[in-house]
């Protein structure tokens, strides 16, 4: 029996990641942040310790991984979180201090494989080099360095794999879709102005399934940027104005020259409150005005994960922030 650690077991990603691995006959443990969202949220035979592991001494933590074969790192923040400046000490200090110290205490305590969730914009950074994202963007810049220390803390030893996350949809008990904060954008609007382009897409199910495919299929060091649908900002922002019952909505796509300066203006509304964000705005503009796409033929045959229907995943996560 595969004996793994879910770090973040009762989040988003990490109760669906046990949801599915509980079905494959997975021995599983976890540690997450109290307090519990739901009720029996995790089946009966997952052992769920709550606590905050960055304040667990190192052999505590190793006394948690004893006997674990595998490791699941679904915890860090992400881009929409909005720190004191300097940003990248912020997600320096969150996501990848956290990895390091966790990749190693995994490698001592025997783990064999360690697969990460991360995200997307570490492979739009590598990508789209004329935005510099890398270098001068505190949330891309870090997710990279999480990559790659966890990944030298493996050398040799461990494993580690990583899942570069697009936008997920899906729903759990007791927890509001983090899209929530997508709404005031089009509720109650006749216009909703967005820019011209698009971005890969997934349902946390497919997270799920890519995680347990990086465990048990994955290379070390890869980095697998996971995608089912490429969707235009466009339709996506149509589906939530549908949604919302708002049929006389116009979406439509406005060129980037004429919205660049109001998101310019935000960066610097939040420096002046000593704020800074992971991807300054002007930069999310740029981004928002390509096509972060990704291909499915490059991770679907190598993870075995299923196609699955994403529009409906996003009618039911959008239904799910209004109750």
């Amino acid at each position: 029996m595969k004996n793994v650690f879910v770090l973040g077991g009762t989040g988003f990603l990490g109760y669906h990641t046990i949801k599915e691995m509980t079905k494959r006959g997975y021995k599983i443990s976890t540690l997450a942040l109290p307090p519990m969202p739901a009720e029996d949220l995790l089946p009966p035979e997952v052992t769920c310790h709550l606590g905050n592991i960055n304040e667990m001494t190192d052999q505590q933590v190793l006394e948690l991984l004893s006997g674990k074969d595998m490791f699941v790192y679904a915890a860090g923040v992400d881009e929409r979180v909005l720190p004191d400046a300097p940003a990248v000490r912020f997600f320096y200090s969150q996501n990848v201090l956290p990895t390091q110290r966790l990749a190693r205490l995994a490698r001592e305590a025997g783990v064999k494989k360690f697969v990460i969730h991360g995200s997307y914009f570490a492979h739009f950074a590598e990508k789209w080099t004329d935005l510099h994202l890398a270098r001068e963007q505190g949330y891309p810049r870090t997710r990279l360095l999480q990559e790659e220390v966890a990944i030298l803390e493996g050398e040799g030893q461990m494993d580690v794999m990583v899942l570069r996350l697009p936008y997920i949809f899906g729903t759990m008990p007791g927890r509001k879709p983090l899209w929530e904060a997508f709404l005031p954008q089009v509720q109650g609007k006749d216009f909703v102005p967005v820019l011209g382009g698009g971005t890969a897409m997934v349902t946390v199910k497919q997270v799920a399934e890519a995680t347990i495919g990086a465990l048990e299929n994955g290379e070390h060091g890869k980095k697998y940027a996971i995608c089912d649908t490429n969707m235009k900002h466009q339709e996506f922002f149509q589906i939530i104005a549908d949604v919302l019952g708002q049929k006389e909505t116009i979406v439509q796509v406005v060129p980037l020259e004429q919205m660049k300066p109001a998101y310019a203006q935000a960066d610097e509304l939040a420096a002046a409150k000593g704020k800074e964000h992971g991807i300054h705005l002007a930069y999310t503009a740029e981004i928002q005005d390509r096509d972060a796409y990704l291909d499915p033929d490059d991770t679907m045959p190598v993870l075995k994960f299923q196609k699955d229907d994403v529009k409906a995943a996003i009618v039911e996560t959008i239904k799910k922030c209004l109750e």
